[in-house]
């Protein structure tokens, strides 16, 4: 499926970013520590890059079903994998695709009061076009709700499927 093959593709850019925070973060306390030296702006890139990882990472996680859920019923021997098919389907239907909509809806005015203020970092020395980090909001959210869209095709197969 070619929404698959994106996702994975974005999750793999998107894992790069994990070794370029781990070294920005290895940078910002050697600095601190060693020589009594730091930067706002280091600090705000790195909780950018991790807010980026997290929201744009989510749709790879759900793509590769690693995501957090409540496992008491779902892994219990009573259900068949149909059954679980099912509960992916309604779960996606009814709890996923209306939050990220949500999101989504909400975060706009967020994203574009950000752009035509031109904001930026309250902080001396922090980044400026805060509006990009931002935007990443939504986006994160439409790369999920399409794989959750995704995931309800490959589960309602699976669910349909005959024994």
């Amino acid at each position: 499926m070619k929404i698959d093959a994106f996702t994975e593709y974005i999750g793999k850019c998107t894992s790069w970013l994990i070794i370029i925070l781990v070294f920005l973060v290895g940078y910002d306390v050697s600095m601190r520590y060693l020589f009594q030296s730091g930067s706002i702006g280091i600090q705000e890139l790195e909780w950018h890059l991790f807010s980026i990882i997290l929201l744009i990472g989510s749709s790879y996680t759900l793509k590769h079903d690693e995501h957090v859920r409540l496992d008491i019923l779902y892994r219990s021997r009573l259900l068949t994998d149909k059954h679980r098919a099912w509960i992916d389907v309604f779960g996606i239907l009814f709890i996923l695709i209306p939050f990220c909509l949500l999101v989504i809806i909400s975060a706009w005015p967020f994203v574009f009061q950000s752009y035509v203020h031109n904001e930026v970092s309250p902080d001396p020395g922090g980044l400026t076009a805060r509006w990009l980090i931002k935007s990443i909001i939504p986006a994160g959210f439409c790369l999920l709700l399409i794989q959750g869209i995704a995931e309800i095709i490959k589960k309602l197969t699976k669910a349909m499927e005959k024994n």
